[in-house]
């Protein structure tokens, strides 16, 4: 199978390196970025969700209605409106970009951040809330007929939408937590379980943890897997290095800055996620090889934050050791944004799409051969 790549579609150009240089919504350079990406080989890019930022719908939109090629992953917390409506903006979009929208469900792993917007639910009740969400929308999606849903956390009677996704049956939905309520709910619900990247051994027990979740949810297959890093490349391996030690000093002096209840908050994160980052981190910080824990370290294992570090070649023999645990998507991005989806997309996504090719095309040829043998005995 096609290895995907997915990007982030930032508003800005802050990170956790630099403070960002104008308003948390840039047009222009929102649509930079969006444009470095459909021009440099990858598929799609996260328009992602905090409850102060940008919405991340109207981003989509805006940048949907410039772009003819980049598909988008919009991500979207079931807190902030009722899955019907939802369901209806989703179809929307993906009717004004002829096709290319999918939705990644946020439960929330920030207690502060989902009270933000009057949210009080605890953890569990969060993805028992998701659970019921992502049911509703696939329904909406597909239904022409008026329906009734009646669950613990929403009820409604005789709806129907009146817009259709241009995807047929509808659009994927993607998912994310490490919790054993989220394995629970991803596996039985999602289209894609995303995870942070770990070492191969660790992302290997949540891929089998993944796969017998949805055989007991009685799925047949298990969702796509979806793995996330932040590549520093270099052209040698010692630059990469020296790339990989700069930034880890940037992060450092920016979370230094922070107040003392913020650095508390890195250092004790909530959710299940960030505390398996931190955990990893403990136990050394490089793994396998090209796997380095540091700035996760540094940062409170916050989102998408281990690094793999090394020339082109090695970043992408690295991946293809996660395609190897069959891993279908890679999500990756770097700490300048536009330059380093530039070079990722330059010289490390055809490495990665060459060899997987390759694989595919002898996987096809054996396939090939075992019938003719079968028909000739």
């Amino acid at each position: 199978m096609p290895i995907e790549f997915l990007g982030i579609a930032a508003t800005n150009d802050g990170s956790e390196t630099r403070a960002r240089s104008g308003a948390s919504f840039d047009k222009d350079y929102t649509l930079r970025l969006a444009r470095a990406h459909e021009d440099n080989g990858w598929d799609r890019v996260l328009f992602a969700y905090h409850s102060g930022s940008p919405d991340p719908a109207t981003v989509a939109a805006f940048v949907a209605s410039k772009l003819d090629r980049l598909k988008l992953l919009l991500a979207h917390r079931p807190n902030v409106s009722a899955p019907t409506y939802a369901a209806k903006v989703v179809a929307t979009l993906d009717q004004i970009s002829d096709g290319r929208v999918n939705v990644h469900i946020i439960t929330g792993g920030s207690t502060a951040d989902q009270a933000a917007e009057g949210d009080h639910l605890g953890k569990d009740e969060r993805y028992a809330r998701t659970g019921e969400y992502i049911r509703i929308l696939k329904q909406a999606w597909t239904s022409r007929e008026r329906f009734d849903f009646a669950g613990e956390h929403y009820r409604f009677e005789d709806f129907v939408s009146d817009v259709w996704p241009v995807q047929q049956p509808r659009p994927q939905v993607s998912f994310g937590g490490s919790s054993a309520a989220a394995y629970a709910i991803g596996a039985a619900e999602s289209d894609i379980y995303a995870l942070w990247g770990e070492p191969l051994a660790n992302t290997a027990e949540q891929i089998a943890t993944i796969t017998d979740a949805a055989t007991a949810a009685g799925r047949s297959e298990r969702p796509r897997i979806q793995v996330a890093f932040r590549p520093i490349l270099g052209a040698t391996e010692e630059l990469a290095w020296q790339k990989a030690e700069q930034i880890l000093g940037r992060v450092r002096e920016r979370t230094g800055a922070l107040p003392a209840a913020a650095i508390d908050d890195l250092k004790n994160p909530e959710n299940a996620g960030s505390q398996r980052l931190l955990s990893i981190a403990e136990q050394g910080d490089r793994f396998d090889r090209a796997l380095w824990t540091s700035v996760s370290a540094a940062s409170g294992g916050r989102g998408n934050s281990n690094a793999l570090v090394g020339t082109p070649e090695t970043v992408a023999a690295a991946l293809l050791d996660y395609v190897d645990l069959g891993v279908d998507i890679i999500s990756a991005r770097g700490y300048d944004f536009v330059d380093d989806t530039i070079d990722f997309g330059r010289y490390v996504i055809p490495l990665v799409r060459d060899e997987v090719a390759k694989r595919d095309a002898a996987a096809a040829a054996q396939t090939t051969l075992k019938g003719a043998a079968r028909v000739a005995a």
